[in-house]
């Protein structure tokens, strides 16, 4: 393991790379996304404070995610196996069970109970990230989240 500090904006894992780490957040703030084939970005994760990031990736198969810094931060960097040995059970049933509950919301929730649910599972992140990055979270447009914010405002 390693300690590594990159700067908001500093990519630190490309889609296709070989080599994917695990990066625990000590702090700032990480994020996991795909590019489709008409170039718009997908977010698949994103990895706050005591969060784990990785590719779910086999060690031997190309990475699927890019991941990058929204904020300067510090990262506790080890390699995939070292981590399975070393495993912090917390972090990694964390990981997962938001993960699933996430897949579960998607195929079933209306759009404003993920907003709700995604407030839930990151808070503070809405004062952190742009909303196009909280929407591509959700899998709708900004248009559709500020929609959403308005009907939840209203509705209070």
């Amino acid at each position: 393991m390693r300690t590594l500090k990159v700067k908001k904006g500093q990519l630190i894992q490309r889609q296709g790379e070989l080599d994917s780490k695990v990066y625990k957040v000590e702090s700032g703030l990480l994020r996991s996304y795909s590019i489709d084939d008409k170039g718009k970005e997908h977010i698949y994760m994103f990895a706050p404070e005591n969060w784990l990031m990785a590719d779910n990736c086999d060690v031997k198969r190309p990475c699927e995610l890019f991941i990058d810094a929204l904020e300067d931060s510090v990262l506790i960097v080890s390699e995939k196996a070292e981590t399975i040995q070393n495993a912090d059970v917390h972090s990694l049933v964390n990981r997962l069970l938001t993960l699933q509950h996430r897949i579960i919301k998607l195929m079933s929730s209306s759009t404003i109970e993920r907003y709700e649910d995604f407030i839930a599972t990151y808070p503070g992140i809405v004062q952190r990230v742009p909303q196009r990055m909280i929407a591509s979270y959700l899998g709708i447009t900004p248009e559709a989240l500020s929609k959403v914010k308005g009907d939840k405002a209203r509705s209070k």
